[in-house]
């Protein structure tokens, strides 16, 4: 898949700061056709990059918010953390990473 510029904005972020490389469009159950944006598959952490949330994008539109939550409580039945950033708070994700990885 096609990575967005906020996901590339994303691993520029992770290697400056040196965070572990993630795994990119991870699927995360075998029935379904969802993919994580990042994932450290060993510890069941995963980032996604929200896009469009101020011109109307996917994200944010009936259908497919609910598709959305679909998908994020369907990955916390399967015992995921899922962390959500948009362009604007994605910085806050190394802090969180962070915090997340040196408990």
């Amino acid at each position: 898949m096609a990575k967005s510029n906020l996901e590339q904005e994303f691993e520029w972020l992770l290697k400056a700061h040196k965070m572990p490389c993630m795994e990119r469009e991870y699927r995360f159950v075998p029935d379904r056709r969802w993919r994580f944006d990042f994932a450290y598959t060993g510890q069941k952490i995963a980032v996604e990059i929200e896009g469009g949330i101020w011109n109307g994008g996917r994200h944010t539109r009936g259908s497919g918010y609910e598709k959305d939550l679909e998908k994020y409580n369907r990955a916390t039945i399967e015992g995921w953390k899922v962390l959500r950033y948009t362009g604007r708070t994605m910085g806050q994700a190394i802090d969180d990473l962070n915090k997340i990885l040196n408990k």
